[in-house]
C-alpha cells in the first residue's frame, strides 16, 4: 500500500506479547518505497502504555523498513544530530494504523558519531518473560549487526545528505498546510 507525500497516519508500537507500548498520534508521510517508508514529526503527542504524554520537542525523520527488523529515527536537537533506533519487526498497516512490535534492543547515535547499545537488560527480561524463539533471537541479533554496520559505512539514512533531503522535503509539506 503506498502512501502519497504529505500523508498523515497513526502509528501503534507493540511489545511481543500484544501489549501496546506506545502511539504516535500523528506521523506525515515523506517518500514511500518498495522496501520502507520515510515520514517525519514535530510536536507530535506521544503516549507511553502507562497513559503518559508528552509532545516531541524537535523535528525528526523516521525510517521505517519493511523487510528489516528496525527502524531509524534522527533527531535535529539543538545540540546536534542524534539518532534512536529500534530493533523492531517489520511495519505493516492495519486499518490505516502503522504497526510494529518493538524489541527492546535499542542503537543510539550521537552528534559525534560515537554508538551505544541501550537497554539489553529490558531485552534479555524480556526474552526471558514473553519467550523469544531461538529463530528470533537470531533475527535480532543479525539486525542488530546490519544497523551497526550501515551507521559505520554511513548508508541510508546515516548519510547526511540524504537525511537534508528528507528534511527540506518535510519542512516544504509542513510550510505547505
Amino acid at each position: 500500500m503506498l502512501h502519497k507525500m504529505g500523508d498523515n497516519f497513526k502509528l501503534h508500537c507493540y511489545k511481543h506479547n500484544g501489549h501496546i507500548n506506545s502511539i504516535c498520534e500523528e506521523s506525515t508521510v515523506i517518500e514511500e518505497t518498495e522496501d520502507y517508508l520515510v515520514c517525519g514529526n514535530y510536536k507530535t503527542l506521544l503516549i507511553e502504555e502507562d497513559g503518559r504524554g508528552h509532545r516531541t520537542k524537535e523535528p525528526a525523520i523516521i525510517i521505517y523498513y519493511k523487510h528489516h527488523w528496525f527502524n531509524i529515527m534522527a533527531q535535529f536537537k539543538e545540540f546536534g544530530l542524534f539518532y534512536y533506533c529500534n530493533i523492531a519487526s517489520p511495519y505493516l498497516w492495519d486499518d490505516g494504523v502503522l504497526k510494529y512490535i518493538d524489541y527492546d534492543l535499542d542503537l543510539r547515535v550521537f552528534p559525534d558519531g560515537g554508538y551505544r547499545i541501550l537497554d539489553k537488560n529490558e531485552y534479555k527480561y524480556h526474552k526471558k518473560i514473553m519467550h523469544y524463539s531461538k529463530d528470533l533471537e537470531f533475527v535480532i541479533n543479525k539486525e542488530l549487526e546490519k544497523l551497526i554496520q550501515m551507521k559505520q559505512e554511513n548508508v541510508g539514512p546515516f548519510n547526511r545528505e540524504i537525511l537534508n533531503e528528507y528534511l527540506e522535503k518535510y519542512k516544504k509539506i509542513l510550510n505547505s498546510k
